[in-house]
């Protein structure tokens, strides 16, 4: 089988590009939405823990493990397991059909980030008010009853039917904006790598500029405080949940973006004597570091969201106060507004029972969030900013920019491996086969523009995104210490290196790494099983 090329010779730097390349993958939407969204619903600073010791003994020493086999073997997913043992080509399939499945729904989730970006340079911004109903009257019942955010979100971009059952129609803008998606990830990969590496160095270096404008922007937000706090004060007692071990062990998966049989396909484009091992820590930390930096402007402005929300709450409760009984105007303000509630709820329950204020509490308000992080909660936030315009067109560049570039990675993992099963013969361009992958992949995707697209997105991601890369990850480090030979792979690192892999290396793929997925992989079974009787 014929190895891959290295880079061109007009190529001035090959490893920083594949570097870039790396990073970009590796470095997605997880850093920014999944990772503070499980930090959030797993007592802040906790969830850390499993975090760490997941990255630790799980996702550095796999990353390690396919940077250093694709570099040395110089193939893609599927000549590497088929070199390391004909047994092992369902391997690379597995990682060809993952990466194939996941790129459906995750470009499907940047056509979303397409309709708000094109959205936010209206003024006002559309999700920002109710719109009026037919007749002109008042506002449309269905958004009063919610709000404007979350109206414009399950109404204007999803148009939601009431179930999965319920396909409904083709939404137009949904397809137009997957098409023009679709189109740019072609033209991004249109030769594959010798061009994703052209298009790394503005996707994965501007959701950095980005965040740090967030960040300071954050930062200087009434509320900011609250919401670090609430990042980093850990709620021990949560640890004992199960879940959480494995949400941390999974999200590693996603966030280093193992098993996708991308990084093995940038890999083989290395030099032979590239530092494999330097690679694997350096790009492993900056990914956690993003994660860890990206939460900082994310709760800051989830900070001031709460905040705001809970300032309402007050104002609203002191007005009613103020109306029922009479009191001037400022007696009451926020800071004493729980002395007078105690005392008149003393002196005149009933009275207060009647009013039915609401109960204000700013841990509510930090709570109020979900899987919708990124489309619900920043968008609610983003309204409430001075010049939300601005902000809204850069955080929504700045999350395609994050997605964009791990697209490449997984188009790389579908690309690479269609060639070298040769099931297209050797004299179609690279052009022609790239274009097939992303039509292919835009008709099939199609099923997520329906009105029931948002359920089958949650499907597909449930079940294509989880047990698959638990499986195969599993084969992956088996495969290479106990087929390949520990000792062999060994000496390949040393020859690639320099450097014998040390005692942290050897027990971690020999052990701990393989035990970790196991345990892991019986955990999700076990809760599998037992939620299903509680959904039954």
């Amino acid at each position: 089988m014929k190895t891959p090329p290295l880079f061109p010779k007009s190529s001035d730097s090959p490893h920083i590009k594949l570097v870039g390349d790396c990073v970009g993958f590796a470095v997605g939407l997880g850093n920014v939405w999944r990772f503070p969204y499980l930090c959030q619903i797993y007592g802040g600073g906790a969830f850390l823990i499993p975090y760490v010791i997941a990255l630790v003994f799980e996702g550095i020493p796999l990353f390690h493990l396919e940077l250093a086999i694709g570099q040395r073997l110089r193939k893609g997913s599927i000549g590497v397991w088929n070199t390391i043992s004909p047994y092992f080509g369902g391997v690379g399939i597995g990682s060809l059909m993952v990466s194939f499945i996941v790129s459906l729904y995750y470009n499907t989730i940047l056509a979303w980030v397409m309709w708000y970006f094109i959205n936010s340079f209206q003024e006002p911004l559309p999700w920002s008010a109710c719109p009026l109903n037919g007749n002109r009257t008042g506002y449309i019942e269905e958004c009063h009853e919610s709000t404007a955010v979350n109206y414009f979100w399950y109404r204007r971009a999803l148009n939601i039917s009431s179930d999965i059952t319920d396909n409904g129609n083709l939404q137009w803008w949904l397809v137009l904006c997957l098409a023009i998606c679709w189109a740019i990830v072609y033209i991004c990969t249109i030769r594959g790598i010798e061009s994703t590496g052209k298009a790394i160095y503005v996707t994965a270096i501007f959701p950095y500029v980005v965040l740090t404008i967030f960040l300071i922007r954050g930062l200087t937000l009434p509320g900011a405080t609250e919401g670090l706090v609430y990042f980093f004060t850990p709620n021990m007692n949560i640890l004992k949940n199960p879940r959480v071990w494995l949400d941390a062990a999974t999200q590693i998966f996603f966030s280093l973006s193992l098993a996708f049989g991308g990084l093995i396909a940038f890999s083989s484009y290395n030099s032979p004597k590239n530092d494999c091992e330097k690679d694997a820590v350096t790009i492993a930390i900056v990914n956690s570091m993003t994660s860890l930096y990206a939460s900082i402007p994310v709760f800051s402005i989830l900070g001031f969201k709460a905040t705001t929300g809970y300032w309402d709450c007050l104002d609203r409760n002191i007005i009613g106060i103020i109306n029922e009984f009479d009191l001037p105007d400022q007696s009451i303000m926020r800071d004493n507004y729980t002395i007078w509630f105690g005392f008149l709820n003393t002196t005149h329950p009933k009275k207060i029972a009647s009013l039915k204020l609401r109960s204000c509490d700013l841990q509510e308000f930090l709570d109020a969030s979900g899987t919708g992080l990124a489309f619900i909660v920043f968008t609610e936030a983003i309204i409430l900013m001075p010049g939300s315009q601005g902000w809204a067109v850069l955080f929504f560049v700045m999350l395609f920019s994050l997605g964009l570039s791990s697209m490449f990675g997984n188009i790389e993992g579908i690309l690479t491996p269609l060639l070298e099963l040769h099931v297209v013969s050797k004299s179609v361009p690279k052009e022609v086969l790239s274009g097939v992958i992303c039509l292919v992949s835009f008709v099939t995707a199609l099923c997520f523009t329906l009105r029931s697209g948002s359920y089958w997105l949650e499907v597909f991601d449930s079940y294509a995104g989880s047990l698959p890369l638990l499986i195969i990850a599993f084969f992956e480090v088996t495969g290479v210490v106990y087929v390949y030979g520990i000792k062999r792979f060994s000496d390949d690192v040393k020859w690639m290196t320099g450097r014998q892999p040390n005692f942290y290396w050897q027990v971690s793929w020999r052990i701990i790494s393989p035990l970790l997925m196991l345990t892991v992989f019986i955990a999700f079974v076990t809760l599998q099983t037992q939620e299903q009787p509680m959904d039954a």
